[in-house]
């Protein structure tokens, strides 16, 4: 299994001779920008969304509908873009479901979910949700955008968690001390940081991470937007 990151909390996953993309904001994300990725060069057979925020929403739509892509989402997210001509998959919190490229099942996330009208109006788009993905014997956790929670001690207890992507930017989500906490529930073998750099809102001493995570006895990889890590 193949990881790449794109930034903010962007990933490509290749496994099971399928790609499958998380959260893909690429255009309007400065990271990615930085790096030389372009949304309409990435191809995939499966979108994984979060929720339904710009930065994470991204560039769903348009590689959907160029590739066939099928997206899965928790249920107005996905019927949001299902009325924007994407072929989707609904799904709720809690639910697993197994597809041709892995498992997915969706799990809490404490945060908000809404696009913006043309009148600048937030247009409620469901629960945030976290991943559980699993394929070829490993699982991943993309946390999505959220708070710490005690719930995660449960996700820790229920999975064998090779690689969590934790929200570290503060503001708007867990920082990077509560994210340590969170390593110490859910017990993974790595974690990546995410949602960091990309504003001002959300600038931290990202050098600093892995050295705090450390001290739960879990690896970290700050990653750079284009690089991978292979389970």
């Amino acid at each position: 299994m193949k990881i790449t990151y794109f930034g903010h909390s962007a990933f490509l996953v290749e496994t099971n001779e399928k790609s499958v993309l998380i959260d893909p904001f690429i255009t309007g994300n400065p990271h990615a920008e930085q790096a030389g990725i372009q949304a309409d060069a990435l191809n995939c057979d499966a979108i994984l969304l979060t929720h339904g925020h710009e930065d994470h929403l991204g560039d769903t739509e348009a590689i959907a509908k160029r590739t066939g892509a099928l997206v899965v989402a928790t249920f107005e997210l996905a019927m949001y873009l299902q009325a924007k001509g994407c072929a989707v998959h609904p799904m709720g919190l809690g639910g697993r479901r197994s597809f041709e490229f892995g498992e997915v099942q969706f799990t809490l996330a404490h945060h908000s979910s809404s696009v913006i009208d043309d009148n600048g109006v937030p247009v409620y788009l469901g629960n945030p949700a976290g991943i559980i993905f699993q394929a070829e014997g490993k699982t991943l956790y993309h946390a999505g955008d959220t708070a710490l929670f005690m719930d995660m001690q449960i996700i820790g207890q229920q999975n064998q968690i090779d690689l969590a992507m934790l929200p570290v930017g503060d503001n708007f989500t867990m920082g990077m001390s509560d994210a340590v906490e969170a390593l110490k529930w859910l017990k993974p073998a790595q974690v990546v940081p995410i949602h960091y750099n990309t504003f001002p809102p959300i600038q931290v001493e990202i050098k600093e991470f892995p050295a705090m995570a450390e001290v739960t006895g879990v690896s970290a990889s700050v990653l750079e937007p284009g690089h991978s890590l292979t389970l």
